[in-house]
């Protein structure tokens, strides 16, 4: 297929960032309310279950709700066609399927606003962790054969794709991707702390997947909420998960920034300049 032929599919990128920086922007912003005032970070459904109360609340919801379905067919048309041209080596299996595993998660999102939109509850009975339609179906599929493998797959899988976007952040990766423009230049350091952040966040709860496999037990497995509480069982753990929060914070600037100036590689004019060939630029002009 031709670059032209993906046209469409940028565009659904684009809806799909937007709803991630709704997303995270909410479940930060709830998680330091929360923990300013003495009590527990959110989980994702927690979060959302709130916002319903807010003034305008609804639409921020149907947002959401657009946002996470659009993001989730990005994923899969990305992961399957090799828009961003990351290959079939190692590192592009393991990037290609950290994009199914963060499209599934989030249509579970969109589905979890879509139920509090229309009068449900979220699709997960959660009211305090986020993790409890996790736990469901990580019980439900423990109870197949060799469930528990399934389970301990999913989970190191989950753990590899986080290692990898927050390496992406560390190393600055994610700058091969970025339009290099005076916005993108000023802002990277917030766009590495945020990637670096959810990275850390996903592996967290591929960790507790595997717990949850080694000890045959679903209880211990969970989303954003449930790793945010074993987070706070830490040393420090208090201070840990507010300082996660606020990079989850920068994570949804990172998201914003990618529905702006995200270039996809194999759909995208080759005269657009990246982060990385401006940063390069620069590096050899400062030296010779």
């Amino acid at each position: 297929m031709s670059a032209s032929d993906f046209g469409w599919a940028v565009k659904v990128m684009r809806v799909g960032y937007l709803g991630r920086t709704i997303v995270y922007l909410v479940l930060a912003g709830f998680s330091l309310w929360a923990i300013w005032h003495g009590g527990q970070a959110e989980g994702t459904t927690s979060a959302l279950a709130e916002l319903e109360t807010t003034t305008g609340g609804g639409v921020v919801l149907a947002l959401i709700a657009l946002g996470m379905l659009a993001y989730a067919v990005w994923r899969g048309v990305d992961a399957l066609w090799d828009l961003e041209d990351y290959g079939s080596g190692g590192k592009g299996i393991v990037a290609r399927g950290g994009m199914i595993v963060t499209g599934v998660t989030h249509l579970a999102i969109g589905f979890a606003a879509a139920s509090l939109l229309f009068g449900g509850s979220g699709g997960s009975g959660d009211s305090s962790s986020g993790g409890s339609s996790i736990t469901q179906a990580v019980g439900t599929i423990m109870s197949w054969p060799g469930g528990r493998w399934i389970i301990g797959i999913v989970g190191a899988i989950t753990i590899a794709a986080g290692i990898f976007y927050a390496y992406k952040g560390y190393a600055e990766k994610y700058r091969e991707h970025l339009r290099a423009n005076e916005f993108t230049m000023r802002w990277n350091l917030v766009l590495k702390i945020g990637l670096v952040a959810y990275g850390a966040v996903i592996a967290i709860v591929g960790l507790l997947l595997v717990y949850a496999a080694l000890n045959a037990n679903p209880e211990q497995a969970g989303g954003v909420g449930e790793a945010f509480s074993w987070v706070s069982g830490q040393p420090y753990g208090r201070a840990l998960v507010a300082a996660i929060c606020v990079g989850l914070i920068a994570f949804s600037i990172f998201c914003a920034v990618n529905a702006a100036y995200r270039i996809v590689p194999k759909a995208a004019d080759e005269s657009i300049e990246s982060m990385a060939a401006r940063m390069k630029a620069q590096a050899r002009a400062a030296t010779s």
